[in-house]
């Protein structure tokens, strides 16, 4: 084999070597299995008062055990989409909305949440390091809100307690910026508790966020997705 031939070779087999490396070590620090998205579970069975069929009161409820917020991601290496998606949850949530009874059914006349960013967690300890100067910045802006505008009229369904599939619009505040937005979500309302699942993908730059990345080798796609479940208890 000629010298020079030779030389190219030995750079090829370097180049490949280290993207496998790099590969490697991306896996090992970031890369992961990624969680289910969020979907409302069966009510509880456990007695009479918790079955889906009991009527929920009107009135205030709020964040209960079991309630979860955060944030799915499509990470890449060197522009590449990595397989799985980068999720981040955490139960760290306040809040409240009020029900009251209407003609239709029921209506949600008032909704306030507050999540706690800063304690977002995620498969990978490094990943969570980053995005509290990163991206999301939760050292800088350790709490998103959202409060409802617009009252939710739920459909009769929801009175049966099956699962109605509903929007709320409300102001979104992400990285110290607000913005009007309407959510697609899903509900369940039984006589104990009320589930609320649902997401929202918009992209980094409307919330003034720049996507993380290091080293331009490891980074994010442009959108961001924010998703929650929310199991709400009788105040």
């Amino acid at each position: 084999m000629p010298p020079l031939t030779r030389v190219i070779v030995g750079l090829g087999a370097l180049v490949v070597m280290g993207a496998l490396a790099f590969g490697g070590v991306y896996w090992l620090l970031l890369g992961g299995s990624s969680p289910r998205q969020l979907t409302i579970q069966p009510a509880s069975t456990a007695s009479p008062a918790t079955t889906a069929s009991a009527s929920p009161g009107v009135g205030t409820w709020t964040v209960g055990t079991g309630s979860v917020a955060g944030y799915r991601v499509r990470e890449q290496l060197a522009g590449l989409a990595a397989p799985t998606d980068a999720v981040g949850r955490t139960s760290s949530i306040t809040g409240s909305f009020t029900l009251a009874q209407s003609a239709a059914g029921y209506t949600v006349t008032a909704a306030t949440f507050t999540v706690d960013v800063s304690t977002l967690t995620s498969d990978r300890a490094m990943r969570d390091r980053r995005i509290h100067q990163m991206g999301l910045e939760s050292d800088r802006y350790p709490t998103a809100t959202f409060k409802l505008t617009n009252p939710i009229v739920l459909p009769a369904a929801a009175s049966t307690g099956q699962t109605v599939h509903v929007s709320a619009t409300g102001d979104l505040t992400i990285h110290g910026t607000t913005k009007s937005v309407t959510i697609p979500m899903d509900a369940q309302l039984s006589g104990s508790q009320i589930q609320v699942v649902g997401s929202l993908t918009f992209p980094f730059s409307e919330f003034n966020m720049v996507p993380p990345s290091i080293g331009g080798f490891v980074s994010v796609q442009d959108n961001a997705t924010m998703e929650f479940s929310l199991l709400l208890q009788k105040a």
